[in-house]
């Protein structure tokens, strides 16, 4: 294998050789156990209900910073699989060479936006599973061993965990919630996003794989995705390409239940009358048809949303859908929707300014596309949610984020009470037991 480093790298000048071959659904049947020991950076995954995809291994990676970095990265992908050399026995979406990535919230963030290939990817779809190999030695790819996919042993579970606030104390995000709250009064802006972020501390480096199969357990209608230390699980799926189809599910305005069934039907059926949450919702359906629209020849907005329950909250959600009329990359189109009202607001230059004034942080990868491309440009991108980022220098620390959307009525309490909610899928997931 070519290892190359993180930022900035290239591809050998020998063009990869990417062989997939099926494998039996048997070894595949839990993709997250087949992920092998390493540093939190290695693992890669994109899994919702045991389908998706996993690698591990780097044969290339590509990092690009600023207002550019979508265009970089896409310019760097087309040019890696142009020259490859690819024998896909299996073709779907996401066979042959895949890159795994994701991608800061703002351009000017220190962390910019990675592309990774691994050499090893292994994929489900139904009851199809399939095995990638990669390389920039022929012979490696040439015949791919099923023997490298086997059920690993199970991870350890991190000790002596700790949390601490992040930039911002619960008291002092929520008075940033208040000040947000009057410039939209005010009619500076409609809507802005806010994100708070914890400080995580372990007694030893984390193991991302256990992160992974514990947010897989509590969270099966999310994608878990890891990306070069970056994981999480996300609801919210930002965009996906397959076959010149068009999907986005866009998901703003939240209530937590109370695991009451009776209870949660009626708090469900508030959520789906609150014109708060409606008013929320609205900008960011709007905000994600609009930039499809230049894309697609047509396309499939739902009128009024529906209630997508979670373990931990209930989501107004609704599924926008077009036909592609055009060539443009599954990475492309999630730079066009990135940031959709979701997690910025609007107008969007305002509500930016809004919070980089508030937040006093910088967001890194959080809030920003996460997902996959192929070679044909087909490729599943999530908002990074409900996550978490390693810190590459001290592998036993990470950040974990959750946000809010805040408008005109919007209370301080409630979107405090609301962002802790959203931050227990991490919360668990590295306090848990087994």
């Amino acid at each position: 294998m070519t290892s190359l480093p993180a930022d900035g790298a290239h591809p050998s000048p020998a063009p990869l050789v990417a062989r997939t071959v099926p494998l039996d659904p048997a070894l595949a049947e839990d993709l997250l156990a087949v992920l092998p020991p390493g540093p939190a950076a290695a693992p890669c995954s994109w899994v919702r209900r045991g389908e998706g995809v996993v690698g591990w291994g780097r044969v290339a990676s590509h990092t690009a910073h600023g207002p550019e970095r979508f265009t970089a990265l896409e310019r760097w992908w087309r040019g890696l699989v142009g020259s490859a050399v690819v024998r896909d026995e299996v073709d779907l979406p996401g066979t042959g060479p895949v890159a795994f990535g994701s991608v800061a919230y703002a351009a000017g963030s220190a962390t910019g936006g990675t592309l990774v290939v691994p050499e090893v990817v292994v994929g489900r779809r139904g009851d199809r599973a399939w095995l990638t190999t990669v390389s920039a030695d022929p012979a490696v790819a040439a015949v791919p061993g099923t023997a490298v996919v086997r059920r690993q042993d199970d991870p350890e579970r991190p000790a002596d965990v700790a949390f601490a606030d992040g930039a911002l104390s619960p008291a002092a995000w929520a008075s940033a919630v208040a000040t947000a709250v009057g410039r939209i009064t005010a009619g500076t802006l409609d809507k802005v996003v806010l994100a708070r972020d914890l400080e995580v501390s372990a007694r030893d480096a984390l193991d991302v794989r256990w992160l992974l199969r514990r947010l897989a357990e509590r969270y099966d209608t999310t994608w878990v995705f890891a990306v070069d230390g970056l994981v999480g699980a996300t609801p919210e799926l930002l965009v996906r390409r397959e076959k010149g189809l068009v999907t986005s599910r866009v998901l703003a305005g939240t209530i937590r239940p109370t695991g009451d069934d009776a209870h949660d039907l009626a708090l469900a059926a508030s959520l789906a009358r609150s014109s708060k949450d409606l008013e929320e919702h609205e900008y960011a359906v709007r905000s994600v048809a609009d930039a499809l629209a230049p894309h697609c020849s047509s396309m499939n907005v739902p009128e009024t949303p529906f209630v997508l329950h979670l373990s931990n909250v209930m989501h107004l959600a609704t599924d926008v859908t077009g036909v592609l009329a055009d060539a443009t990359s599954s990475l492309t189109l999630a730079a066009a929707l990135h940031p959709s009202a979701a997690v910025c607001g609007t107008p969007r230059a305002e509500a930016d300014a809004v919070i980089a004034e508030l937040e006093h942080m910088d967001r890194g990868r959080y809030a920003g596309p996460v997902g996959w491309i192929d070679a044909d440009g087909d490729g599943e991108w999530g908002i990074a949610l409900r996550c978490g980022a390693v810190d590459p220098a001290d592998p036993a620390r990470m950040r974990i984020f959750a946000g809010c959307g805040i408008v005109a009525g919007s209370d301080p309490d409630d979107e405090l009470a609301e962002s802790s909610a959203k931050l227990v899928p991490m919360r668990d997931a590295l306090t848990a037991v087994s």
